[in-house]
């Protein structure tokens, strides 16, 4: 397929190189900062361009991975092409598009992207929705060719996907950054707890999440979390949200295992 990319972040710079690789060609790639537009189009051979008047009509799709409060103004602007139009966010309806036309989709994939981390995308789950099941149809095919992980997912669904992605991954960033942290100030190196992360990681991917819980609040030992409160008594924030995720951890065991 004929392919215009309209942004040069994380997804759109991986989306457009799965697509060159697979033997699609990459028309233009817009971008408000055109150094950005640039660097991305060279690498994928395609036209770079800072204007959405600048816009090559001779395209069958465009790819719309821009932040999700740019949707409607990009997708408004494109609509006068009458072309296959899609957007690449989680969280947005594919109502933001059908606001402006009827030739639109979801093409959503569900993974955290670096622009210098290659990312096998074959195994990047590719989330799908479209107007009507032509759509759909062009729509699988042109997903099936960049990842073995294609599934039909409607506007509802995907919220509920994209906050379960936050709580899988964006949280827990966030909480090794704060265990980072915590090790620097007591000059510990970070590189002490890799091993346990990735251990943690690998157990969820063969067994259920709850199922793997270890940890002081499991085994309700109170000495000990109070010990780590004391720790943590120069960053109130942090005990706050220590008490609030064991508290957590401690309902969860309840659920499954019956009030003790």
């Amino acid at each position: 397929m004929r392919i215009t990319i309209i942004g040069s972040g994380n997804v759109a710079t991986h989306l457009a190189a799965a697509f060159k690789n697979a033997g699609h060609r990459i028309v233009q790639v817009y971008s408000r900062a055109m150094q950005n537009a640039a660097l991305l189009a060279y690498h994928v051979k395609a036209e770079p361009i800072h204007d959405l008047i600048q816009i090559d009509p001779e395209t069958d799709i465009f790819v719309i991975a821009v932040k999700d409060d740019a949707i409607g103004v990009i997708a408004e602007q494109l609509a006068v092409h009458q072309k296959l139009m899609v957007h690449t966010s989680g969280a947005t309806d594919m109502f933001a598009l059908l606001a402006f036309a009827d030739n639109v989709g979801v093409f959503y994939p569900l993974q955290t992207f670096n622009k210098t981390k290659e990312v096998d995308f074959m195994n990047v789950p590719l989330c799908i929705e479209a107007a009507d099941e032509s759509i759909t149809k062009q729509l699988q095919e042109l997903a099936q060719t960049i990842s073995n992980k294609v599934y039909r997912i409607d506007s509802a669904q995907r919220k509920v996907l994209h906050l379960a992605a936050v709580f899988a991954c964006n949280f827990p960033n966030y909480l090794y950054t704060i265990a980072q942290q915590i090790l620097t100030q007591h000059q510990l190196d970070f590189e002490l707890i890799r091993p346990l992360i990735l251990e943690t990681a690998e157990k969820v991917q063969t067994g259920l999440p709850a199922a793997m819980q270890t940890g002081p609040a499991v085994r309700n030992d109170e000495t000990t979390m109070n010990n780590h409160l004391q720790l943590l008594k120069d960053t109130p924030h942090l005990q706050d949200l220590y008490t609030l995720l064991s508290q957590g951890i401690i309902k969860l065991d309840i659920e499954r295992h019956g009030d003790k």
